[in-house]
């Protein structure tokens, strides 16, 4: 099956009044990743080499969507919704191509798994014309039926088109084919829309196909890879079933979640073995995790890169740009964005840290910040190996801090700072013998005025 060329052709017109959005349907997100995305990553890993993206409502948006997830993915636009099958033929100069195989997905079933899609297009490679992926349910109510005779597939009957006994058939379509690519733009010119909505129904070629001799047969896959998604309690359900999915995949991986329930992926989340998750972590897109790390409960990361044997959090947040090297350390309540923290080096609580570098065994005290952001423009901290800065300081981009350097609390640091130099940036305290006991009278005196 290597050797057969395949291409997708994924419906992908549907808009989005019933998610009550003005974003098209497909474009909806699951794992951060839009769910028309999804099927197309299912049928690349199923051999797809080539994708047609049929869209309609949003068609401008869909194309510079698509440029993202699928840049060699042509588009064709249905200009009328007259049914699956007349959406199919939008992408007519594809399918004419000659591909072996053609799979015809909805971009609206991300959970779609590729193993299903494979064995369709196995099917096809031993004979068969058409290969339906078919799901089996206890309350088949709203879904078409398979109908089968003699272990062959003779036809799909949409419900509104279902006599009281195939009704109670509970084999149903999942709205996913495999049809020979010699036989498909026959098989879908010959569709007619003699039914109860007077549409091109895609499923119609199963009886014509019977008709016409070909080999047609059903495959079972779970539901899960049929499941639809038409509004935003539909789409929270297929995101918890990609999350359970994900989370059993990294703990088989060697990962150790401690509670894999409230801990959350994105589509590219990256994450080492013998890495250790605590409760309620978020992993944002673009996460690179390395071995035996340790994140902490409550953090929150997106766009960042922890090296081997880091330690992140409680409530520590990683923003796009933080990379953590080996044995670094980010604590509770700190912020770090678009920063290297090196080997060793200590960000430890309350901090934030922002357009720098902290050099290798460098220790950052609780309340500091690197002061990055004039209103306008972005400025860059350098904080060189073995730097200790005090508690509570403040670090005024751009600036140096030399390897060694130590900055004692509270400072406000304007100016770069040489190797091993100790840097004060504060007002010289005032003690004044007495005076808090005459404020302390003064005050209670004030507001016992008030209380009369």
């Amino acid at each position: 099956m290597s050797q057969r060329s395949c291409l997708s052709v994924i419906l992908a017109a549907g808009e989005g009044t019933r998610m009550k959005s003005a974003l098209p349907k497909v474009l909806h997100q699951i794992a951060g990743l839009p769910m028309v995305a999804h099927v197309v990553k299912a049928a690349e890993a199923a051999g797809a080499g080539d994708q047609a993206l049929v869209i309609g409502h949003g068609a401008d948006e869909m194309r510079k969507a698509a440029t993202k997830f699928a840049p060699k993915a042509e588009t064709f636009v249905q200009e009328k919704r007259l049914g699956t099958a007349h959406a199919v033929l939008a992408a007519r100069d594809a399918i004419s191509r000659g591909y072996d195989d053609v799979l015809v997905m909805f971009g609206d079933t991300p959970l779609i798994d590729p193993d299903a899609l494979t064995v369709g297009r196995l099917k096809l490679a031993e004979g068969a014309g058409v290969v339906v992926i078919g799901f089996r349910t206890a309350n088949p109510t709203g879904y078409g039926r398979l109908i089968e005779k003699g272990g062959k597939l003779v036809a799909i009957r949409e419900e509104k088109d279902c006599s009281d006994e195939e009704k109670k058939i509970t084999f149903c379509n999942g709205g996913l084919m495999a049809v020979a690519g010699s036989q498909a733009l026959k098989l879908l010119e010959a569709v007619g829309n003699k039914n109860a909505k007077g549409e091109y129904y895609l499923t119609d070629i199963v009886e014509i196909a019977s008709g016409q001799g070909l080999d047609v047969i059903a495959t079972e896959a779970s539901f899960e890879n049929a499941l639809g998604i038409n509004n935003r309690a539909e789409l929270a359900e297929a995101e918890g079933i990609w999350q359970r999915r994900r989370r059993r995949e990294t703990m088989l991986s060697g990962v150790t979640l401690i509670s894999p329930e409230t801990v959350f992926f994105s589509h590219d989340t990256e994450i080492g073995a013998d890495t250790v998750v605590e409760p309620n972590v978020w992993f944002g897109l673009g996460v690179k995790i390395a071995t035996g790390a340790k994140i902490h409960a409550f953090s929150h990361i997106e766009g960042a890169t922890v090296a081997s044997n880091c330690d992140v959090g409680p409530f520590a947040r990683l923003r796009p740009g933080a990379d953590l090297k080996q044995k670094a350390k980010v604590g509770n309540f700190c912020e770090v964005k678009q920063a290297v923290i090196e080997e060793g080096a200590k960000v430890n609580h309350l901090t934030y840290i922002g357009d720098a570098r902290v050099g290798a065994g460098a220790n950052i005290g609780a309340g500091t910040i690197t002061c990055n952001y004039d209103g306008y423009s972005k400025f860059f901290t350098d904080i060189g190996e073995g730097a200790f800065i005090g508690s509570n300081s403040s670090l005024v981009a751009p600036v140096t801090i030399g390897n060694g350097g130590y900055i004692a609390s509270g400072s406000v640091i304007t100016e770069s700072v040489p190797d091993d130099a100790l840097a004060f940036g504060r007002a010289r305290q005032k003690t004044i013998p007495g005076k808090g006991k005459e404020l302390r009278e003064r005050f209670a005196s004030a507001a016992a005025a008030k209380k009369k």
